[in-house]
């Protein structure tokens, strides 16, 4: 067993991000995650990203990092007899295929339960699995849309926009894997699997905050505000004296307070156009052109020593090359070095969050296509040398 999760064994379907983000964070605490591919060309994934050094995705060895890669033919009978045997010795299936998709191939729930009663279900898809829109094709970036977080992104008198990130997959991969760890507790009561139906959509819903009720009850609607939150001041960008800029978030009265210490200004804090959370937000732009006055005489690091030594929450916008160079960053063990075949040592964020006792770790990157065929083949279900041969040559493996 190496992790908390050691003795969970997963079995992982589906490509690209939504699906496998859920079995990279099982795995990196720890569960045995089998990621199934098709043995022509594998996840998509391992095509992914801008930079291509050595024509190999930097993406691929992130999200299939701690996991077994073997090949099957799941559009066949033959490879579907194959992945259900598997199936049988797991605990988990992630997958992120369309509804329906798994009961074409013979593997609906109900009859992976009649051999494996204690298996539990990942599914994530864009809508659900039910539902009028639960057969449609979807993405991250239309759940993103749908689940309302796109339309209050952006600025104000332009279209939204979406972050530079898969945020819908994301989300929704997170959830799943809660939702899984929820079911496998559940499971050491009553023994039995059940699914965890985790939706793109409502994910990103999940995260919206107050946005339904302030609409049912208030009557208001969020729009985009730039890099602002409305009515929340001050918590912004400022420019400093020498051309940098440092977010300061000191919103909450008693922050506001040191930060006008900070700035010698301590009559900001009892002003009546400043000393409450509601004043400073209807006062928003003037407040935000005070503090920049301020921050723009001070170079940046002066600027952040100041308001650290006052307990006000400050700090620069991070680039990746900034995270390389950051003490914390090494202190924490925020990325490690994994070793990877044509990378050398590759850099990647640690496993997250960080457990006292039972912490995850990142042992592997993402594997070559088929590596563990006869590792879980021949080990784990006991096909011979002839068989597995017999297997690659109708390229079923």
């Amino acid at each position: 067993m190496t992790g908390p999760l050691g003795d969970l064994r997963v079995v992982e379907f589906g490509q690209l991000l939504a699906g496998p983000f859920c079995g990279q964070l099982l795995g990196d605490f720890g569960a045995e995650v089998i990621k199934v591919e098709d043995p022509g060309r594998g996840d998509p994934m391992r095509q992914w990203g801008r930079e291509k050094p050595h024509g190999k995705s930097l993406w691929w060895p992130v999200v299939a990092r701690n996991k077994k890669s073997v090949t099957c033919d799941l559009r066949t009978d033959e490879g579907q007899a194959l992945v259900r045997q598997l199936i049988d010795t797991a605990d988990i299936v992630v997958e992120n295929f369309r509804p329906g998709t798994l009961e074409r191939w013979g593997m609906a729930p109900e009859t992976l339960w009649q051999t494996n009663p204690g298996l539990i279900i990942t599914r994530v898809t864009g809508y659900g699995q039910n539902g009028p829109y639960s057969s449609r094709a979807g993405f991250g970036s239309i759940g993103e849309a749908m689940g309302g977080i796109r339309y209050v992104m952006g600025e104000p008198d332009g279209p939204p926009v979406r972050a530079g990130i898969s945020l819908g997959d994301s989300l929704a991969a997170t959830y799943a894997c809660l939702g899984t760890l929820v079911a496998v507790h559940a499971r050491t009561n009553t023994g039995r699997g059940q699914i965890v139906d985790s939706a793109i959509y409502e994910a990103v819903l999940a995260m919206m905050e107050s946005l339904l009720p302030e609409w049912a009850v208030a009557g208001y609607q969020r729009e985009r505000t730039g890099a602002t939150l409305p009515n929340v001041s001050p918590s912004n960008v400022y420019p400093t004296g020498d051309g940098d800029l440092i977010l300061i978030a000191a919103n909450q009265d008693a922050v506001f307070g040191r930060l006008a210490t900070a700035m010698d200004r301590p009559e900001l804090a009892k002003d009546p156009r400043y000393a409450t959370h509601s004043a400073r937000g209807a006062a928003m732009a003037e407040l935000d052109t005070l503090i920049a006055e301020w921050t723009s005489t001070v170079e940046a690091e002066a600027l952040l020593a100041t308001l650290h030594e006052n307990g006000v929450p400050a700090g620069r916008i991070f680039r990746a090359k900034d995270m390389f160079d950051d003490p914390h960053f090494a202190a924490r063990e925020a990325i490690v070095q994994v070793p990877h075949p044509d990378f050398g040592a590759l850099p990647m964020q640690n496993a997250t969050p960080k457990l006292s006792a039972t912490p995850g770790s990142v042992r592997t990157a993402g594997p070559a296509l088929g590596e563990h065929n006869d590792e879980v083949y021949g080990g784990l279900l006991g096909l011979d040398e002839t068989e597995r041969a017999r297997l690659r040559t109708a390229k079923i493996i």
